[in-house]
């Protein structure tokens, strides 16, 4: 092997180390951008319907707001049962009872439902940091694939180039042994 060979050979192997530091600038980069999207979401900014609306359905569905809602039917009920005839302001069937319930119904669904759009909203967001943490996860696969292939391909190549000096040099070798053996 003479410093021609050694030259292009280092040459070579600077070349693929070059390829390699492309494809880590590259990857990083990539990461860099998912990271971002990933630790700086956008801050969410709630309007006062939005935040009450928060706050009535995360009463609306606790036990606390059953065991008030129980307590309070049954108040109305023993009032209006129990009471005077004097100071009785809703007889048996109860209709301002069923009245109130039905407003408190009819009030309470849409609020809930509004609340529940808004987590079904942050759950869509959720996932979609899930898929970029699954893209970031293949962005790293794909760098490693390609590392990989540029490893092999480079190593191949070093290692043809490194059987075809040897088989020159046994050709060099055997000419030279030839040359001898007809001079003996």
């Amino acid at each position: 092997m003479d410093t021609q060979d050694i030259d292009q050979l280092l040459k070579h192997q600077n070349e693929q180390l070059s390829k390699l530091h492309q494809i880590v600038k590259e990857t990083i980069v990539d990461e860099q951008l998912i990271i971002q999207n990933l630790s700086n979401p956008p801050l969410e900014t709630l309007s006062r319907g939005q935040k009450l609306s928060d706050k009535v359905a995360r009463f609306g569905g606790s036990w606390w707001f059953i065991i008030v809602f129980i307590l309070m039917l049954t108040g109305w009920i023993l009032i209006n049962t129990l009471a005077s005839s004097l100071y009785i302001f809703d007889p048996y069937p109860y209709i301002l009872m069923n009245l109130i319930l039905s407003c408190v119904a009819a009030l309470q669904a849409p609020i809930i439902m509004m609340s529940q759009n808004r987590q079904e909203e942050k759950d869509r967001k959720r996932s979609e940091n899930d898929y970029l943490i699954n893209l970031k996860a293949e962005l790293q696969i794909r760098s490693l694939h390609k590392k990989m292939d540029l490893l092999l391909e480079g190593e191949l190549k070093t290692l043809f180039e490194a059987q075809k000096q040897q088989f020159d040099l046994l050709k060099h070798i055997s000419a030279k042994l030839a040359d001898h053996t007809s001079k003996l």
